[in-house]
C-alpha cells in the first residue's frame, strides 16, 4: 500500500510538471501562430487592395475564413499531439517507476533468501559437527579407519611433479593425519606402502604421523603435494559448498537444502577426495605467489582456504604466480590453497540473456540466480582456417555513415577508436539496438566503467527492448585488475556458446584501453619484463588471441558468427600510439571518431579519410553498394575544397556547387542516437541528396527532410520501398520511378524556408 501511495504521488507531481511545461510551450507556439496570422492578414489586405485597383474581384471573407479553418485544424492537431505526448511520457515514467520498485523488492527478496540459506547451512554444519564429535559417534568412525586406509593405499601413485622432485631430492615427505591416535598396525601399513611406492624410482619416504581433532573422523594421507582425504570434515565442507552454490527462489528451497544436508550426513559413506595442496608464499594487490602444486597448468583454477578462487598466470621454477578473483584481505602467507582440477570458466546459455553479470558469471542486477548447467572456459583456441568462411553477410548497425561508408560484416572485427567523449559507446549501443528482431545475440562487456554508466546503458537497452537478447558483463572501475583482465575473455566465452550453436553474435568490448592497463598492472606485479612504452611485450598477443576468436564459421561447423566491436581510447587523436596501433593491426578495419567533427556538431563524428573496412563491399547489400559507390569520393573532394576555401579565396561556380553538395551530404550523414535506419531508408536518403533533390534544403533542417521523406515514401510509394527493402541493385526503370517520386516530393514541400 505504501508503494502505491508513493507511486501515485510521484505520478501527480510528474503530471503537474509536464502540464506546466507543456502549457508554456503551447502558449509560445500559439503566440507565433497569431503573429504569423496577423502578418498574413496584412498581406491579404494588401493583395485585395492591389487586386481591386487592377479591377479583379477578390473574395476576402472566403480567403480569411479558409485560413482561419486551416489554423484551427492545425492548432487542434498540435494540442492533440501535445496531449498524446504528455500521456505517453507520464505512462512511461510511471511504468519505469513501478519497474524499479519491483526490481528493488525482488533484489531484497533474493538477498534475504541467500542470507537465510547461508545462515541455515552454517548452523546445520555446526550442529552436525557437534553431533559427530560425541563419543558414541567417534567410536563408530574409528571402526572404519582400517577400511579407509586400505581404500586410500589402493589409490596412491606418484605424480609427474613427485618424480621431478625426487630427481633433485632423494626424500619425499609422507604425512598421515587422523582425528584420533592410530593403531601401530595402521601406521606400519602406511610406511610399508610408502617404501613400496618410492623404491622403483630410488626414493625414500619420510613418514610423519599426526592427529587433528577438527577432522571429526577418518584419515588424510599426503604424499608430496597430493592429498587423499577421507575425513568427515572435508566431506561436510564440500557438501555445504555445493549446496551454497545452488540457486534459491523461495524459502522452500532453503528447507529442501537443509533436509538434503541432514540426509547426506545420515547416509554418510567414506569417499576419498583426491586433490593437490599448496600454500601461499606472498601476496600483494590481488596477486600471490604459491609453493607446491607442481602439476598445475596455466589457466587452471585454485581455491584458497575461505572459499576465494584464483587463476594460475605464471609458472616458474620454484614458484607459481596466481591472480585472485575475489576479496583477498584475509589471505596471507601460509594460507593453504588446493587445486580444483578445472580450467577457469563461466556459465553460458539462454539464461544469461537479459541479465547483468560479473566476469565470473554471477548476477549483479538483483534479479535472482541464474539457472544454467552449461559452462565454457574463458581461454579457448580461435577457430582454425578450415573452420572459417569469408565474411559475406552484412551486420547492419542502422547508422548511415557506417553502413554506407565503413560497412561491417558478420564475423568481422571492426575497431571503434577515438578520444574520450566522442561517441564511441553510442555507436556500439546503436548497433546493439538495431539487432532487434534479427535473431542476433549481443554481448556488451564494460571494462573499467563507472557503475552509474553501466546502469544508464542497461536502462536504455531495456527501454529500447534490446535487453531481451543482450547480456552485459560488467567489471566496474572499482573491480580488481584480475577481474577486469578476464572480463572480455568471459564475454567472448558467453558469445562462443551461441556462435558454435549456429547463431549470430555481436560483442562489444568497452574498452580495450582499460583492459590493456589492467593487464599491465598484473604483468608488473608478476614481474614480467616491460616492452615498448613500458607495456608488457606480449600485449599484442593478449588482444590478438581475444579478437581472433571472433569469426564467421563455415556451414560444416554450424554457420554461426561472432562480430567484434572493440573500442580503443586515444589521447589527442594519436592513433599511432602503442595500444591503438596494436589493435589496428589485429582488426579488419577501424572507425575513427574525430574530436573536431564532434565539437562541430557532426554526429557520429566519423572521419571518412581515416576510417576503413577491409571487408568492404562484401558486407554490403547490392543496393547500398550502388548508392554509396562514389560517396567517399564526394566527401574527400569536399574536405579538400573546404580546407582551401577557408582561406577566403574566390572560387568558381563549380567549386561552390561541390562545396554545397558536400555540405549537404555531411548534414545527411548526421544521425540522432538510438534512431537506427534500415538499409532501404539509408539508401533512399543518400540517393535523394546525391541526386540533388535536397538542393534547396537548409543544412540545419536536413533531419526534418529525412524524416518527412521516409514517411512520404512509406505512405505514398509503398511498392518502391518494398523494392528498396529487397536490397537488390536498381535498374534504369526503377531509378526513373524513384526519381519521379522524389521530384514530386521536392515540388510538394519547400524546405528552404520555414513552413
Amino acid at each position: 500500500m505504501t508503494h502505491f501511495i508513493y507511486a501515485l504521488i510521484n505520478f501527480l507531481i510528474l503530471a503537474a510538471v509536464v502540464f506546466l511545461a507543456g502549457r508554456k510551450i503551447i502558449a509560445r507556439i500559439f503566440t507565433g501562430r497569431r503573429d504569423r496570422l496577423n502578418k498574413e492578414l496584412d498581406e491579404a489586405e494588401a493583395a485585395i487592395a492591389a487586386g481591386t485597383a487592377d479591377g479583379d474581384e477578390v473574395d476576402a471573407d472566403a480567403l480569411i475564413a479558409e485560413r482561419e479553418r486551416s489554423l484551427e485544424e492545425e492548432a487542434e492537431a498540435l494540442v492533440e499531439a501535445r496531449s498524446a505526448t504528455l500521456r505517453r511520457d507520464t505512462l512511461t515514467e510511471l511504468q519505469r517507476f513501478s519497474h524499479e520498485r519491483e526490481c528493488e523488492k525482488e533484489s531484497m527478496r533474493h538477498d534475504m533468501l541467500e542470507k537465510a540459506k547461508s545462515l541455515t547451512l552454517d548452523a546445520l554444519q555446526c550442529q552436525v559437527i557437534a553431533l559427530m564429535s560425541e563419543p558414541v559417534t567417534a567410536k563408530e568412525f574409528r571402526r572404519h579407519e582400517e577400511a579407509i586406509i586400505d581404500k586410500i593405499l589402493s589409490m596412491i601413485k606418484l605424480t609427474p611433479g613427485d618424480i621431478t622432485y625426487l630427481a633433485h631430492h632423494d626424500v619425499l615427505y609422507v604425512t598421515l593425519t587422523s582425528a584420533f591416535p592410530l593403531d601401530e598396525a595402521i601406521t606400519k601399513k602406511v610406511e610399508a606402502a610408502a617404501w613400496a611406492l618410492l623404491e622403483p624410482v630410488n626414493g625414500k619416504p619420510s613418514v610423519w604421523i599426526r592427529t587433528d581433532e577438527s577432522f571429526i573422523g577418518g584419515l588424510r594421507l599426503r604424499i608430496g603435494d597430493t592429498v587423499y582425504d577421507g575425513t568427515v570434515s572435508n566431506a561436510l565442507d564440500q557438501l555445504v559448498k555445493r549446496l551454497k552454490k545452488e540457486p534459491v527462489e523461495s524459502s522452500a528451497d532453503v528447507s529442501t537444502m537443509s533436509k538434503r544436508l541432514l540426509s547426506s550426513v545420515e547416509a554418510y559413506s567414506m569417499d576419498i577426495d583426491v586433490y593437490q595442496l599448496g600454500r601461499v608464499v606472498s601476496i600483494s594487490d590481488g596477486i600471490c605467489w604459491l609453493d607446491g602444486l607442481a602439476d598445475i597448468m596455466y589457466g587452471e583454477v585454485v581455491e584458497f582456504a575461505g572459499g576465494s578462487e584464483g587463476m594460475i598466470q605464471d609458472i616458474e621454477p620454484g614458484r607459481i604466480g596466481c591472480m585472485i578473483f575475489d576479496r583477498y584481505e584475509y589471505i596471507e602467507s601460509g594460507t593453504p590453497v588446493r587445486r580444483v582440477g578445472k580450467m577457469a570458466g563461466v556459465p553460458v546459455g539462454e539464461a544469461l540473456l537479459g541479465r547483468v553479470v560479473d566476469p565470473l558469471g554471477n548476477p549483479i542486477d538483483g534479479l535472482g540466480s541464474i539457472r544454467t548447467e552449461e559452462s565454457r572456459p574463458i581461454e579457448y583456441s580461435a577457430p582454425g582456417i578450415t573452420m572459417r568462411k569469408s565474411v559475406c553477410q552484412p551486420m547492419h548497425t542502422g547508422i548511415k555513415a557506417i553502413d554506407a561508408l565503413v560497412s561491417i560484416g558478420k564475423g568481422q572485427r571492426e575497431l571503434i577508436i577515438g578520444d574520450r567523449q566522442t561517441g564511441k559507446t553510442a555507436i556500439a549501443l546503436d548497433a546493439i539496438i538495431n539487432q532487434k528482431g534479427k535473431n542476433t545475440v549481443c554481448i556488451y562487456v564494460a571494462i573499467g566503467q563507472k557503475d552509474t554508466t553501466v546502469a544508464e546503458i542497461y536502462a536504455k537497452l531495456k527501454e529500447e527492448g534490446a535487453m531481451s537478447y543482450t547480456t552485459i558483463v560488467c567489471a566496474n572501475a572499482s573491480a580488481s585488475a584480475s577481474v577486469q583482465y578476464i572480463a572480455p575473455f568471459a564475454g567472448t566465452a558467453m558469445g562462443e556458446h551461441f556462435m558454435y550453436g549456429g547463431r549470430d553474435v555481436l560483442i562489444v568490448y568497452d574498452d580495450l584501453s582499460k583492459h590493456a592497463v589492467a593487464y599491465r598492472e598484473l604483468s608488473l606485479l608478476l614481474h614480467r619484463p616491460s616492452g615498448r612504452e613500458a607495456y608488457p611485450g606480449d600485449v599484442f598477443f593478449l588482444h590478438s588471441r581475444l579478437l581472433e576468436r571472433s569469426a564467421k564459421l563455415s556451414e560444416e561447423h554450424g554457420g554461426g558468427s561472432m562480430t567484434a566491436l572493440p573500442i580503443i581510447e586515444t589521447q589527442s587523436g594519436d592513433i599511432s600510439a602503442y595500444i591503438p596501433t596494436n589493435a589496428i593491426s589485429i582488426t579488419d578495419g577501424q572507425i575513427f571518431l574525430e574530436t573536431d567533427l564532434f565539437n562541430e556538431g557532426q554526429r557520429p563524428a566519423i572521419n571518412v579519410g581515416l576510417s576503413v573496412s577491409r571487408v568492404g563491399g562484401a558486407a554490403q547489400t547490392k543496393l547500398l553498394k550502388q548508392v554509396s559507390g562514389n560517396l567517399r569520393m564526394i566527401l574527400a573532394q569536399y574536405r579538400e575544397l573546404s580546407s582551401f576555401a577557408q582561406f577566403g579565396a574566390e572560387v568558381d561556380e563549380a567549386t561552390k556547387n561541390a562545396l554545397s553538395s558536400g555540405e549537404r551530404m555531411m548534414a545527411a550523414l548526421k544521425q540522432r542516437r538510438y534512431h537506427p535506419l534500415t538499409d532501404a531508408q539509408t539508401a533512399l536518403v543518400l540517393f535523394a541528396v546525391a541526386e540533388g533533390f535536397a538542393a534547396t534544403v537548409d543544412t540545419d533542417r536536413m533531419a526534418e527532410f529525412e524524416e518527412r521523406l521516409i514517411h512520404y515514401m512509406e505512405s505514398s510509394h509503398g511498392e518502391l520501398m518494398s523494392l528498396l527493402n529487397k536490397g537488390e541493385k536498381l535498374d534504369e526503370e526503377a531509378k526513373s520511378r524513384l526519381k519521379t517520386a522524389l521530384a514530386a516530393f521536392a515540388e510538394r514541400f519547400d524546405y528552404g524556408r520555414t513552413a
